[in-house]
């Protein structure tokens, strides 16, 4: 069985870097956010991005079957501050995100009683040097230890004071909201006790009687589904750890091999007949619901699988593997079906393979390929690359030579500025150092250079480049090479790299059922499956969805500069009904259904602007 943890994500990331060098070879925990080297931490990241020359532009307005009831500006936002979105009894809660910086970080609080007229009317900061983004949830508790509304929210550090771990705070009167706890979570790493809690990408909060839970997605372990006990919430205690495809190896595909970044990213838990169904969103490994009524004892119910080639691909005429990115899903209203919502920033997918001895290079473009080119050319390895280490001799201008640097002790900035004086090369190749947090793990990277940049790669392969034994186990308990055992200028296999348009993120329909649920539409939008949108209009892929409270064929969707979107069920398809995109342009992160006076409205979270309210006024 292919082991297929990945703590951290391809793609050219845009985060906070630090000022401090990653040691070669160290065992530090996960690299959280961003590494002290510019490696990128998927699971506490995927937001932070700059695609392909960024997100510049928009999409035209449009509008169709939607109202646009009212909308508001949050005060001291700036763009891309704004993150999730949560409804509970007339009051939204916005996330004021980490990612653009790590002041006025928390979640406003806004009333929005009457939808036409909602009003700022508070805000509650998070703990110093942390930040909220996807996990904005509020719940009512009934416990013999606390009856009232609580409202979770998630922790990932974007300062040095920062603590992980969720906070809860009582919002019975949500314009007097009161800390019940914060930063708690999982202390554990690894066996060692942390100051503090691991950093969490996500919460969400079910009562269940006289017990009350919380599922919280732990960025930095391969245990990432973490259970809290919260019937106390002003003493949650962590409960139980999970990794899902160790436990139901079952919710892996063989195949494609491309699906390597097995993580949870979100979820969602309902009662669905008397059992806590939780729907986790498993990142390359897909959509798994599980019963949790025993939160102890996680029972498989049923998973989906990403359909192979890539459905959207090939009606477009492409035929290209599925990317995965299992994001969010929700059940709709009466449970028949799942609808996910894959996120899919890049536009483009590297393909590299290694000639030699035909098997697949997992990497993904820290400096991209230029789209539709490609590279073929034999290998150089030039060690570590930093200003301190043995120089990078040069490559032949003759020649296409690609430089293979190993990971470790420097940024990649440096690296790749070391190879380009170097002269000689067309491109570059990283790949992973050792670490627990490393070895045959991938990540992206931040990186600055002019020279096509690839990385980085799992340990292995590198070390399979230049015909060099390799364990894992080794690598993970510290025993196996500090370095490539081989000198620099060692020349290598073949390597092949090539960049193609496979599409943004998009939208699948599953029927609910146990086992293998079955796949029965698709739907994107058409800017998201057209290269001549891949850059220039925004990010095109789908964020999150909300279904329907009052009809079981209604589905919204936050698509980010693709606008609002809903779409209805006829007969197993996914048809769009409606659509809206402002005047200059959206940028829409969350989505969530809410009713007031007998109508469905929806409240979307607008990253660079605040709170939107719609109402679908078609049939």
């Amino acid at each position: 069985m292919r082991k297929a943890h990945r703590r951290t994500g391809v793609g050219v990331l845009a985060a906070a870097l630090f000022a401090t060098t990653a040691l070669a070879g160290s065992s530090q925990a996960h690299d959280g956010v961003s590494a002290t080297d510019g490696a990128i931490d998927n699971a506490a990241a995927t937001h932070g991005h700059d695609q392909h020359g960024g997100s510049e532009g928009h999409l035209p307005a449009t509008q169709k079957n939607v109202r646009l009831v009212s909308k508001l500006k949050l005060s001291n936002v700036v763009e891309g501050k704004i993150a999730d979105v949560g409804v509970y009894k007339g009051y939204a809660y916005l996330a004021s995100w980490g990612g653009v910086g790590c002041d006025n970080t928390g979640v406003y609080v806004v009333d929005i009683r009457k939808p036409s007229k909602p009003k700022e009317v508070g805000f509650i900061p998070a703990p110093a040097g942390s930040a909220p983004g996807e996990g904005i949830q509020t719940v009512h508790l009934s416990t013999p230890s606390f009856n009232g509304d609580v409202l979770v929210s998630n922790n990932e550090i974007c300062g040095e004071t920062g603590s992980g771990g969720m906070n809860i705070y009582d919002v019975t009167d949500p314009t007097k909201p009161k800390t019940l706890a914060e930063g708690v979570g999982d202390f554990t790493l690894e066996g060692e006790t942390t100051e503090t809690a691991r950093q969490i990408h996500s919460v969400f909060a079910w009562d269940a009687g006289r017990k009350a839970y919380a599922v919280i997605v732990d960025n930095e372990e391969g245990t990432d589904v973490d259970i809290m006990d919260i019937t106390d919430p002003t003493k949650p205690q962590l409960i139980a750890e999970y990794d899902l495809d160790e436990t139901f190896p079952q919710i892996l595909q063989a195949a494609p091999d491309n699906l390597t970044e097995v993580f949870l990213h979100d979820m969602v838990v309902k009662n669905i007949r008397g059992r806590q169904v939780l729907l986790a969103s498993y990142w390359d490994a897909g959509y798994v619901a599980l019963d949790a009524t025993d939160p102890k004892n996680l029972k498989y119910i049923g998973d989906t699988d990403f359909t192979n080639p890539d459905p959207e691909g090939t009606a477009a005429g492409r035929d290209v593997a599925p990317e995965g990115n299992g994001h969010q899903a929700e059940f709709t209203l009466g449970n028949r079906y799942v609808i996910g919502a894959d996120e899919d920033f890049g536009p483009y997918a590297l393909s590299a393979r290694n000639l030699d001895d035909g098997t697949a290079i997992t990497a993904g473009q820290g400096i991209p390929l230029e789209t539709g080119k490609s590279i073929t050319g034999d290998t150089v390895y030039v060690g570590l690359g930093c200003n301190d280490s043995p120089a990078v001799p040069a490559g032949d201008p003759a020649a296409v030579d690609i430089a293979v640097v190993e990971r470790g002790v420097c940024t990649f900035t440096e690296k790749v500025a070391n190879v380009e004086a170097a002269g000689g090369y067309d491109a570059i190749l990283v790949f992973n150092r050792p670490g627990s947090d490393a070895c045959d793990t991938q990540s992206g990277m931040t990186v600055e250079g002019t020279l096509p940049t690839f990385g980085v790669a799992p340990r292995g392969q590198g070390f399979a480049v230049f015909d060099q034994p390799y364990s894992n186990d080794d690598c993970l308990a510290g025993t196996g090479p500090a370095t490539l055992p081989v000198d620099i200028g060692t020349k290598g296999d073949r390597l092949t790299f090539s960049s193609y348009f496979d599409g943004w993120g998009y939208v699948h329909l599953y029927r609910n059922k146990g086992g293998k649920m079955t796949e029965l539409d698709t739907y994107a939008i058409p800017e998201g499956q057209d290269p001549a949108y891949a850059s220039g209009f925004g990010d095109l892929s789908v964020h999150e969805v909300a279904t329907s409270g009052v009809r079981p064929d209604l589905a919204y969707f936050s698509y980010y500069a693709g606008g609002f979107r809903v779409t209805k069920i006829k007969n197993d398809k996914l048809v769009e009904v409606g659509r809206f995109i402002d005047e200059g342009g959206n940028n829409f992160w969350g989505v969530e259904t809410f009713n007031s006076f007998g109508k469905e409205y929806v409240a979307a979270s607008d990253r660079d602007f605040g709170l939107y309210i719609f109402q679908y006024t078609g049939h």
